[in-house]
């Protein structure tokens, strides 16, 4: 594995990392005026919002957001895809 692979699968491991903890934080009605918390928004928005717009799109679960659950899978393709560089 080369520096750029390694790189990039250590940076989707932080973010895989990240949304997890978020969608966790998330169950417990975080305080948005927390700056910790706008912090972990602010590095995960640009992943999670393109993929929750595009899903509403399409379809819905009321009540379920599975963005999460598609940005860790997409984060993993591309991790693992980068390891074998």
């Amino acid at each position: 594995m080369t520096g750029i692979g390694t790189f990039v699968a250590f940076v989707a491991n932080i973010f895989i990392y990240l949304i997890i903890f978020r969608a966790i934080l998330s169950w417990f009605s975080p305080n948005p005026y927390n700056p910790l918390f706008q912090l972990l928004r602010r590095l995960t928005d640009p992943i999670l919002l393109p993929i929750h717009r595009l899903m509403s799109r399409f379809f819905t679960l009321p009540g379920i957001d599975i963005s999460p659950i598609i940005a860790i899978l997409l984060l993993s393709f591309i991790r693992n895809f980068f390891m074998r560089f």
